[in-house]
């Protein structure tokens, strides 16, 4: 009977992670703090290596991830990609959730994966502005990816085909809506 019971505290305990996973998800900062005021780890993690805090962080969780910082996770836990929750804002273009990461002491230069610092994720995807918090916050330009390319050579090339590729309105058409016409 010792047994059953073991395994069924087991199952409980696997239910409520992927609960916390969730709560993190989805800004669920009251239940999430809850949890942790029980015991849960800060740090705890999904199959895929991606933090509590990564996944507030990435979908824009700012409460959230404010609150899992003051339990202490992990600022710059590496999901199994390498990838760190700064790198991931940078991409997505979160410029609160990158300050809230930067007070915390993200490491602004962190390999996030094929040499690729969260600046270059941002000069990449086109976020200006998240480039220009980073490099105000002593983000390196001279930090070269896998490929040779400095941070800096990627915001040059980043800024020159957002002029060359200007993003056109997409307009669907009355008569097919899966049809599309795209201004140039």
């Amino acid at each position: 009977m010792k047994t059953l019971t073991i395994a069924a505290e087991e199952q409980r305990y696997a239910e409520l992670q992927v609960l916390a996973l969730d709560y993190a998800r989805t800004g669920e900062t009251n239940s999430l703090a809850e949890m942790l005021s029980h015991g849960l780890p800060a740090n705890l993690a999904d199959a895929k290596g991606n933090s509590l805090l990564m996944l507030a962080c990435y979908h824009q969780n700012a409460e959230t991830a404010r609150m899992l910082l003051e339990y202490g996770a992990d600022v710059d836990r590496r999901n199994l990609r390498s990838q760190t929750p700064l790198g991931g804002v940078a991409f997505k273009g979160y410029e609160d959730i990158v300050a809230l990461l930067l007070d915390h002491g993200a490491d602004i230069d962190a390999d996030n994966g094929l040499g690729m610092t969260p600046l270059m994720f941002a000069a990449m995807f086109g976020r200006t502005r998240v480039v220009a918090q980073l490099q105000a916050h002593g983000a390196s330009l001279q930090r070269r990816n896998r490929l040779g390319l400095t941070a800096k050579l990627m915001i040059r090339l980043a800024q020159v085909m957002a002029r060359l590729l200007p993003r056109a309105p997409v307009k669907l058409t009355p008569a097919n809506e899966l049809s599309h016409t795209v201004k140039l």
